[in-house]
C-alpha cells in the first residue's frame, strides 16, 4: 500500500507535498537530486544564511518543476517518449555548465542548427540595405535601429511565419559547419556566409553583405545557456554594420535571452537587459527589454531611444512595442508620430542555397540531412544513429588533428586579437567597460577573411574538386554563390 502524506504547514514545521510517495515519478526524480527520508521542503525562516535560503528555494523550486511537468508530459507524450523526456529533465536540474553542451531526446530537436539563424539578419533585404539610400546621419541611424528591431522577431519568437511552434532545441553546430545562400529581390543580391569556427566554446562568425548597395554585416556570437529558475542564454560576441558610401560603422551588441512558461510547458523566450547601437558619426540607440509581469505589460515588449553623443537625457526619437509586433517611432521632443511598424508587413525573401547534392560535404543542410529527415518523420532511432555518427566523425578528426601537431583550419574566418573599430566604437558608450566582457569574453574575435573567400571562389571557379570520397575536411568542394538559381 502506498504511503500517503499529509499536507502540514506552520512557520517552524516542515511542507509536506499530498502525494503517493512510494510510486510516483517526481518522488524518485526528486530523492535523486536530494537524497532524504522524505521529500521535505522546508519554509525560510529568517534564521537561515543566505545560502541555506537559496538551497532551500532552489530545492522547492526543483521539486514543483518535475510535478508539474510529469503531469503536463505524462498526458502530451507517447509511451516510448516519456523515459527519454525524465531522464532528461533530471539532468537539466542537476546540469552545471553551458547547457548547449546537454544532450537533448531526439524528439525536442530542431532540425535547423544554430549555424543557420544568421540568416535571419537579413531575411527583409529591403531594410537591411535601405541605410545605405538615407543621406542624413541622423535619419540612417534611425533606419539601422529600425531594421535591427525587425530582425528579433524570427531570430526568438517561438513560432514561424506559420504560426507553428518550432521545436525546442536547434542542433548544435559542428567545427567548421557552413551555411552558405543569397537574397535576390529588388534590392539585389544580398550574399551570406555564416561558419561555426569554435566548438568549445561554441562560436558561430558570419557575413552578409550587398555590393549594390555598399552594405555589409559581419559579427560572431558565443551563446552560454544556464539553468536556474528558468533557462538563461547570454551571448558574447557583437556585429559591425557597415555602410560604403560614407565609410560608417554601427556596433550592435545581443540581448540576454531567458525561456518563460517551463512551469506551464508552454516554453516562450523572452528578451532581457539592455543593448546598444553605436555609429561612427556619434549616433548611439539604446534598447531596454522586458517581458509581460505578474499584473501588467505585454510580452516581448522594448523601449528604444536614439540620441547623439553623450545626450541620453535628451533623445532626438523613441521607439516602443513589442519586438515580435508592432512599434511606434517618434520624434521625442514633440511626441509626433513617425511610424508604426509591424515586423510582418514586409514579406520575407526566401532565401537561396544551392541544391543538397551540390554542396560542400561541410555545409549544414547536407551534413545533418540524414538526422534532419529522421526529426521530420518523428524516427527516433535514425535521429540517435545519424546523429552520433556524425558527431563520432568528428571527435576522430580532432583526435587526428592533435595526433599530427595541426589546428583545424577555418575556411571564411580568421581569429583576430583586436578589433580597433569595435573598440574604438565601444567607447562611445556608457558603461562601455562592462561591455568588453560581453563583446569578447573568452573566445577571441572573429573577422571574415577576404583572401580566404577569394581563395574558395577562385578554386570553385577552376573546377578544382575535392576526393572522390569527400571528407568533412575537405577542402575546395562546393558551389558558387553565384551560380545558386
Amino acid at each position: 500500500m502506498a504511503k500517503r502524506s499529509r499536507i502540514r504547514a506552520s512557520h517552524e514545521q516542515d511542507t509536506t507535498i499530498d502525494c503517493f510517495t512510494a510510486c510516483c515519478f517526481p518522488f524518485r526524480i526528486y530523492y535523486l537530486l536530494f537524497p532524504s527520508p522524505y521529500p521535505s521542503i522546508r519554509l525560510v525562516s529568517c534564521h537561515d544564511t543566505l545560502d541555506t535560503a537559496r538551497t532551500l528555494y532552489s530545492r522547492r523550486f526543483f521539486f514543483f518543476l518535475i510535478l508539474k511537468i510529469y503531469l503536463i508530459m505524462s498526458e502530451k507524450l507517447p509511451a516510448q517518449q516519456k523515459s527519454a523526456f525524465f531522464s532528461f529533465i533530471k539532468s537539466l536540474a542537476t546540469f552545471k555548465g553551458d547547457l548547449a553542451s546537454l544532450t537533448a531526446p531526439p524528439f525536442l530537436l530542431s532540425s535547423q542548427s544554430i549555424v543557420e539563424f544568421s540568416a535571419y539578419w537579413a531575411e527583409q533585404p529591403s531594410l537591411f540595405v535601405a541605410p545605405a539610400s538615407e543621406q542624413d546621419p541622423e535619419k540612417r541611424a534611425l533606419l539601422v535601429l529600425k531594421w535591427f528591431l525587425s530582425t528579433l522577431k524570427e531570430q526568438h519568437n517561438n513560432k514561424d511565419e506559420h504560426g507553428k511552434k518550432k521545436r525546442m532545441k536547434p542542433l548544435n553546430p559542428f567545427l567548421g559547419e557552413l551555411f552558405l545562400g543569397k537574397w535576390v529581390d529588388k534590392s539585389g543580391t544580398t550574399q551570406l556566409v555564416a561558419e561555426q569556427v569554435s566548438h568549445h566554446p561554441p562560436v558561430t562568425a558570419c557575413n552578409i553583405w550587398n555590393d549594390e548597395h555598399g552594405v555589409r554585416l559581419a559579427g560572431h556570437v558565443a551563446p552560454k545557456a544556464s539553468f536556474s529558475t528558468t533557462v538563461h542564454i547570454e551571448r558574447k560576441g557583437y556585429s559591425i554594420y557597415h555602410i560604403d558610401k560614407y565609410n560608417e560603422d554601427y556596433l550592435i551588441t545581443m540581448p540576454k535571452i531567458h525561456i518563460e512558461g517551463i512551469m506551464s510547458g508552454s516554453l516562450t523566450p523572452e528578451l532581457s537587459g539592455t543593448t546598444f547601437i553605436r555609429s561612427s558619426s556619434g549616433y548611439t540607440a539604446k534598447i531596454n527589454y522586458s517581458s509581460k509581469g505578474w499584473m501588467s505589460g505585454k510580452s516581448n515588449s522594448f523601449v528604444a531611444s536614439l540620441y547623439h553623443d553623450d545626450h541620453e537625457k535628451e533623445p532626438l526619437y523613441t521607439i516602443e512595442g513589442q519586438w515580435s509586433g508592432e512599434f511606434t517611432i517618434k520624434k521625442a521632443t514633440t511626441q509626433q508620430i513617425v511610424e508604426t511598424f509591424s515586423t510582418s508587413s514586409i514579406p520575407k525573401t526566401p532565401l537561396k542555397i544551392a541544391p543538397i547534392e551540390k554542396q560542400h560535404p561541410l555545409e549544414s543542410r547536407r551534413a545533418w540531412r540524414q538526422v534532419a529527415d529522421g526529426i521530420e518523420k518523428g524516427d527516433i532511432f535514425t535521429i540517435g544513429h545519424e546523429k552520433s555518427k556524425l558527431e563520432n566523425e568528428q571527435r576522430e578528426m580532432r583526435k587526428r588533428e592533435k595526433a599530427e601537431g595541426r589546428e583545424f583550419q577555418r575556411r571564411y574566418f580568421s581569429k583576430m586579437k583586436e578589433d580597433p573599430v569595435a573598440e574604438r566604437l565601444a567607447e562611445g558608450i556608457k558603461g562601455s567597460t562592462s561591455m568588453k566582457g560581453d563583446m569578447d569574453g573568452h573566445h577571441g574575435i572573429w573577422m571574415f577573411d577576404e583572401q580566404k573567400y577569394k581563395r574558395v571562389q577562385q578554386s570553385l571557379i577552376n573546377g578544382s574538386r575535392s576526393p572522390m570520397r569527400p571528407r568533412f575536411d575537405s577542402g575546395v568542394s562546393g558551389i558558387l554563390l553565384d551560380k545558386v538559381d
